[in-house]
């Protein structure tokens, strides 16, 4: 027979209907305000991208390399780090942490962080130099006509002509040998040597007249108002005998200013729980385990395993990237090199390296974002700071 539900039955499921009504409005808003949070970092993210291609790579490529560091972490068993592990929302965390980690780059001057050549800041400045080197040529060339002009008006011979005019053909070829020379340095290499550095300080000893700002009609302004002025300024011999890359100390110190920033930003939001550490994660990718990092010079015991993990990350994006505009992409081989001298040299840590190299993630990485010509064959008894019992 059929029993009808009591009224108290009724009553009951009803709650529970209600109950259950409740917690899945609940979570649906949950989950819309995680895809709105999200949606905001893409967005911070976007900004950037669209300041500069470059570190818009970078923003995208730095996540994904930190959580595959890190399930390779989750899933060792040996080693120090094998009572790591990660629950779902540590890896939630992380992620968000990793699309935060360069979120202060969106106040970084756009000319610096794309500074392709030693004298760019809103444009490339040797344009100007291509200018002065006309100046100089035109100014040898009037010395030159001049020269002839006194010796044809003192009825001297043709020899002396055919001097004068070899002297200034001298000359034109040792300003377009400096022109090129200064084209060369400004690209930006990997070691610029002393000598060339001395060369630069002598062609920037060269004088060339300048109109002191006068505006108008060029033509009416006096040779008196015109000025000598040094072929290069002190900022132009500083850019041009920069080391190595494009950056000078200054340059970097803008960039690296971003950390700061980042920092800053992070730590004034009202993070939930569940992601309280985020800016401790992101903020940590440029410390140092010897203490030596910035901005807050943290070592290794200051820091949690994940702050470590986005620091090799964060590098080994930088070294693999191709699409920088001051240096090509490294090959797998170059990468871990330089990798493993900064684990000796105490730069990153050692640990994670080991499981880094172990579990193969540079190789996993490599696939999904390097070209075939950066994929070499890795001989890891040739690569530093490798541990042979691996």
């Amino acid at each position: 027979a059929i029993v009808p539900f009591s009224k108290g039955d009724q009553q009951l499921l009803e709650s529970l209907a209600s109950q259950a009504a409740i917690a899945l409005t609940n979570r649906r808003l949950i989950e819309q305000l995680e895809e709105l949070f999200e949606s905001l970092i893409q967005l911070i993210n976007t900004a950037i991208d669209d300041k500069s291609p470059y570190t818009g790579g970078h923003c995208a490529r730095v996540p994904v390399l930190t959580m595959m560091i890190a399930e390779a972490v989750n899933r060792n068993e040996r080693g120090p780090l094998k009572d790591f592990v990660m629950t779902d929302k540590d890896r939630y965390e992380l992620k968000i942490a990793g699309l935060l980690h360069d979120c202060g780059k969106i106040t970084t001057p756009v000319h610096v962080v794309d500074k392709s050549t030693k004298l760019q800041t809103i444009f490339d400045r040797i344009h100007l130099l291509d200018t002065r080197f006309e100046v100089l040529k035109r100014d040898a060339e009037i010395a030159m006509l001049s020269r002839i002009q006194k010796t044809e008006d003192g009825g001297q011979s043709g020899v002396e002509d055919a001097a004068i005019r070899a002297e200034y053909a001298a000359r034109i070829r040792q300003l377009d040998n400096d022109r090129e020379f200064l084209r060369q340095c400004n690209i930006g290499g990997e070691v610029m040597s002393e000598e060339a550095q001395q060369r630069v300080r002598q062609i920037a000893a060269y004088q060339w007249r300048d109109a002191a700002g006068k505006s108008g009609n060029f033509a009416s302004i006096r040779s008196a108002d015109c000025l000598l002025k040094p072929f290069l300024s002190d900022d132009e011999v500083e850019n041009l005998t920069i080391r190595a890359g494009t950056l000078t100390a200054a340059d970097r110190e803008i960039i690296n200013h971003h950390i700061v920033v980042t920092i800053k930003m992070l730590e004034s939001l009202p993070w939930p729980r569940h992601l309280k550490n985020v800016p401790e994660y992101a903020g940590g990718h440029h410390e140092r385990m010897d203490g030596k990092g910035y901005p807050r010079g943290l070592t290794r015991e200051q820091m949690s395993v994940q702050a470590r993990v986005m620091g090799i990350a964060d590098i080994f994006e930088a070294l693999t990237a191709k699409d920088r505009p001051y240096k090509e992409g490294k090959t797998l081989t170059e990468s871990l090199a330089i990798l493993g001298k900064f684990k000796l040299d105490g730069h990153i840590d050692p640990d994670l390296f080991d499981v880094f190299i172990r579990e193969k993630v540079y190789l996993d990485y490599a696939r999904q974002f390097l070209t075939p010509e950066q994929i070499d064959e890795v001989d890891l008894s040739k690569i530093p700071g490798v541990n042979p019992d691996l």
